[in-house]
């Protein structure tokens, strides 16, 4: 119990470090698309997010292999088995070394050849566009090689480190946008070579930390045949998940353009940029308590393991719960107060994703469950095999006639339907108690939300559609969010712990 105390208090103080990061990654990240918008202009902003994400669908290349590089790494420190992490990392460095030019000769011909034949762009901006895939595939590389050094500083929970390298990350990206606002010419391209500065100075920053910091994780030329094969037999089914992950995603903004204009992925783009913001409270308390399932799991806890799923899956929907639903109510005057310009469409693309995220962040602790346990191929097969129809029927119902929105609605009916399939997979697995969780959590977010929605629903509509007007509805809605996770949502032991940290961090 002493122990459990002890994971408790360790995944309050980082997830207070990564908040800390997230607050000032936010404030930076919103206030640097809106410069990146303007600066840029729409049909601009919209070709560098289409070809962005021609570079990130080769994530299905890198992704498996990144999430099992920081499984097993996680994995071996739960088993307290330090002397195989070296082994680990360095196999891992080899690996992302030869997955890096696996991806530049995969992604290269196949970028340029979208570029030229299947984007809708204005002819004189095609070269501008081209600049953007290369400077935007070297970034990409860059970040692919970092992943080894990430997986190792939150696998070791120094989560502080993690958060000062974050907010380095957030400047930068804010002085590159500073920088464009203020350039003569070709600012798409000029943007595309500060990110890349910019990607270079992290890795960097991540490198020199490991090399200082963790001794076991330094490459040493080592090539583990057994370990790699076991880390390749996780990856392949991985491998699966993260395609299914990266077509949602990506392949739906691909889809956007080829049937609407780069207009259209504007609004998508800044929908994403507002809904990532609000969904980084969850990431980041997911990325605190990730290595605990996952440690936890390995040292044969299975019931802690268990209440952590259930306690992450609520607690992640309500820290982005008391955002989103303040946005969902406000989300005109928001974008409105954020951007100068508002691109048509962006209210609608930003209320789905909301939704969107609220429905997967109840899903993340279920997934870090189901990796630890390294058998994960039924699981690949059936839920990736479900995210994997996100594209077909978006294609198909885009080419009947229906709004670009209708990509996000396609993804929020699969996310849903997938919850119940990973819950049922648990129980066959690792015999989960999916009674419990259907009692503690469905149940509690159900009468969480329908509290919060009372009053904003009855009294909104009463107050004036002024700037004043709406800074008091946001402040209202958000009120009865935070009220009703706190009374309805939290046991009472959860609202004095709750308390106490609260009490703790300000007297410091």
């Amino acid at each position: 119990m002493t122990d459990h105390k002890e994971h408790t208090a360790r995944i309050a103080k980082n997830t207070l470090m990564l908040y800390i990061r997230m607050f000032f990654m936010m404030i930076l990240g919103l206030f640097t698309s809106r410069i990146v918008l303007e600066a840029l202009g729409e049909s601009d902003y919209g070709i560098y997010n289409v070809v962005g994400g021609v570079v990130a669908m080769f994530t299905v290349v890198s992704g498996s292999l990144t999430t099992a590089v920081s499984r097993f790494i996680t994995f071996e420190l739960g088993k307290n088995e330090n002397s195989r992490i070296g082994r680990v990392y360095s196999t891992a460095v080899i690996v992302q070394v030869i997955l890096a030019v696996i991806v530049v000769i995969l992604a290269e011909p196949a970028g340029l050849w979208f570029i030229d034949n299947k984007m809708t762009i204005e002819p004189e901006k095609i070269q501008a566009a081209r600049w953007v895939l290369h400077l935007s595939l070297l970034s990409f590389v860059v970040n692919l090689m970092s992943v080894p050094q990430m997986a190792c500083i939150t696998a070791h929970e120094k989560m502080s480190a993690y958060a000062y390298i974050g907010i380095l990350d957030g400047i930068l990206r804010l002085a590159a946008a500073l920088v464009i606002s203020v350039s003569g010419s070709e600012r798409l391209v000029l943007y595309s070579a500060l990110m890349l500065f910019t990607v270079i100075a992290v890795r960097l920053s991540y490198g020199l930390y490991c090399r200082y910091n963790f001794p076991d994780c330094r490459f040493r030329p080592v090539f583990d045949k057994a370990l790699l094969k076991e880390m390749f037999s996780f990856a392949g089914w991985d491998f699966i998940g993260v395609t299914s992950g990266v077509l949602r995603d990506q392949g739906g903004n691909i889809l956007v353009n080829m049937f609407f204009n780069p207009l259209m992925n504007a609004a998508r783009g800044v929908a994403v940029q507002l809904s990532g913001a609000v969904q980084g409270f969850v990431t980041n308390f997911m990325t605190a308590v990730n290595p605990q399932i996952t440690k936890s799991y390995a040292g044969g806890d299975h019931q802690y393991t268990f209440s952590l799923v259930r306690k992450s899956s609520r607690m992640s929907f309500y820290l982005l719960f008391v955002f989103a639903l303040p946005l969902l109510f406000n989300t005109e005057f928001v974008l409105n107060l954020w951007l100068k310009e508002v691109p048509e469409n962006t209210v609608g693309f930003v209320q789905l994703f909301l939704i969107f995220s609220l429905c997967e962040s109840l899903a993340r602790p279920m997934v870090t469950a189901l990796l630890a346990t390294g058998d994960i191929r039924n699981y690949q097969i059936i839920v990736g095999g479900l995210q994997l129809m996100n594209l077909p029927v978006s294609y198909v119902l885009l080419r009947n006639g229906y709004d670009a929105e209708v990509t996000v609605v396609v993804s929020i009916v699969i996310s849903v339907i997938c919850i119940f399939v990973r819950l049922f997979i648990m129980k066959r697995q690792m015999n989960f108690p999916v009674r419990s969780f259907f009692r503690r959590v469905f149940v509690n977010i159900v009468s969480v939300t329908a509290a919060a929605a009372i009053i904003p629903l009855c009294v909104c509509r009463f107050i004036p559609e002024t700037v004043a007007g709406s800074l008091v509805n946001l402040t209202l809605v958000f009120l009865c969010a935070c009220m009703s996770v706190l009374f309805a949502g939290c046991t009472r032991s959860e609202r004095r712990e709750l308390i106490s940290i609260v009490l703790k961090r300000s007297k410091v």
